[in-house]
């Protein structure tokens, strides 16, 4: 099975009450991945929720701290080092993307992820062997 990669947006869709079918969509995935140990993340992407929860999501801080723990035990998540941070920088260039997604697309190479559940880019764009996908589409 192959591992596959959450963008920031796709979690927060799966957290928020008010997105009617995307909330859905993106509980059905993340359960369906999380239950085959598919599912992974990075440090940005655990960074990222944090702040959107608690600020925009009306989240406590406690509770947005214990959804970021019982994700660190069932997704495997990439933690960035400095040549991490240099290669995102040739992918920004290769790709002509954000400087944050060349962040995520660095980590689901790192991880070896075949598909990239994102809004933020094109769907079915191939960077690599990596195809974004997004489940709302």
């Amino acid at each position: 099975m192959s591992v596959e990669f959450f963008d920031t947006n796709i979690l927060v869709c799966a957290h928020d009450s008010d997105m009617g079918f995307k909330q859905r969509r993106a509980l059905e995935l993340v359960t369906r991945l999380m239950d085959g140990s598919a599912a992974a993340i990075s440090i940005q992407v655990l960074i990222e929720f944090y702040a959107i929860a608690t600020r925009k999501l009306g989240m406590s801080s406690s509770e947005a701290q214990d959804i970021l723990q019982d994700w660190t035990r069932w997704m495997t998540v990439h933690r960035p080092n400095p040549e991490d941070i240099v290669r995102a920088a040739g992918i920004q260039r290769r790709y002509r993307v954000s400087w944050f997604d060349a962040l995520i697309l660095n980590s689901a190479f790192e991880l070896g992820c075949s598909v990239l559940w994102t809004e933020d880019l094109n769907r079915g764009q191939r960077y690599a062997a990596l195809t974004a996908c997004n489940p709302f589409a």
